[in-house]
């Protein structure tokens, strides 16, 4: 079995940073891309910002210049660090990972359990 245990999320005022951390633990094998998705309430989940296994990345266009992605293969970890939040950067932020575990061929999608990131204006 695979975990992803994310840290980080928070209150912060508009034009605040912060930074969230995402966790993988369990039978792995490999990870291919690890991503960060948000979920405002009442919409969809969105992608924010992915990166390979490589360091390969792509960002949604609303966070290009202000979010960077970022990751460590040795602790299996994803980072998104968050400068310039605006109150339209408030969501529930998800950890996405692409893993091979051990107890098969493919791999598939693990989540996080979500972090709150709250911007107030």
């Amino acid at each position: 079995q695979v975990q992803l245990v994310e840290s980080g999320g928070g209150l912060v005022q508009a034009g605040g940073s912060l930074r969230l951390s995402c966790a993988a633990s369990g039978s792995i094998f490999s990870i291919n891309n690890m991503g960060w998705y948000c979920q405002a309430p009442g919409k969809q989940r969105d992608m924010v910002a992915v990166i390979t296994r490589g360091g390969s990345t792509n960002y949604a266009d609303s966070v290009k210049g202000r979010f960077t992605i970022s990751r460590d293969n040795a602790k299996n970890t994803v980072y998104l660090q968050m400068n310039s939040l605006r109150p339209e950067d408030t969501a529930v932020y998800y950890c996405n990972a692409e893993v091979r575990s051990y107890s098969g061929p493919f791999a598939r999608d693990y989540w996080g359990q979500g972090t709150q990131v709250t911007v107030s204006s």
